[in-house]
């Protein structure tokens, strides 16, 4: 995807999740536990304002700690927003910036983060808001399920497998296969050492997982069931990557 439609997408999910929190502020958040849907807004508002700060100093903020939003939490968010888009907007994809996945240091990778971030938080949203939950584009979910798979389970696994707990102890080794019907098939090897992803077709898979990408990008993020996904070989092993990706998408 070009960093222009991450953007694109960014807008869209962003005017969502506004739309959620204007809707009842005071719901709680069934898949983010203990928060009400302002908790939500404020959350990203402080993702965004954090990640402006970023292209702006072309640095990490040291001892990060913005200034609470008073008054209405829409015009936070609203603030937000808007200083991160124009900020992007403003330079080249290709620009560096630092970002903590060591691969890709740009101003894309955080176009390309921040529209993630957004849809799934814009579920979140509409799902304790009880609006219908609207479309995530098949673009957007099959980079997503890409980048929750390689960037955040395969590499915080490998770079910071303290965060997974005992999780990674009992793994042997076997891979799970994750496809989606829009294209794009990962092979998700578990080993105690850490999780590998690589998209090669002709490797060995003891189960198998396939989707619609929308089904099993949210099935990944733990916000969506196993409604529309079809297992195959091994479900016990499909069982444990889903118990798996509980530690990288809290």
């Amino acid at each position: 995807m070009r960093t222009e439609r991450f953007e694109e997408c960014l807008a869209a999910d962003a005017a969502r999740l506004r739309e959620a929190v204007a809707g009842n502020p005071a719901a709680p958040v069934p898949t983010c536990p203990g928060w009400t849907v302002t908790d939500l807004a404020e959350h990203v508002t402080n993702v965004y304002r954090h990640k402006t700060e970023i292209m702006r100093s072309g640095a990490f903020p040291e001892d990060w700690s913005p200034t609470p939003e008073t008054g209405d939490p829409l015009a936070g968010f609203d603030r937000a927003y808007a200083e991160l888009a124009g900020e992007l907007a403003a330079r080249d994809p290709e620009e560096s910036v630092p970002s903590w996945y060591p691969a890709d240091q740009t101003v894309g990778f955080w176009a390309r983060r921040m529209a993630h971030e957004t849809v799934i938080h814009r579920v979140d949203g509409e799902l304790a808001a009880g609006l219908p939950r609207a479309p995530i584009p098949a673009d957007l979910a099959v980079d997503g399920v890409d980048e929750v798979l390689v960037r955040f389970l395969e590499h915080g696994s490998r770079h910071w497998p303290d965060d997974f707990g005992d999780a990674l102890t009992p793994l042997d080794g076997r891979a799970v296969r994750v496809t989606t019907t829009a294209g794009g098939s990962w092979l998700v090897l578990l080993t105690p050492d850490g999780v590998t992803v690589t998209t090669d077709d002709a490797g060995e898979a003891a189960a198998t997982v396939t989707g619609d990408p929308e089904t099993v990008l949210l099935w990944l993020w733990r916000r969506g069931g196993p409604d529309g996904l079809t297992f195959g070989g091994d479900t016990a092993l499909v069982d444990v990557l889903h118990e798996l990706m509980a530690k990288p998408t809290l």
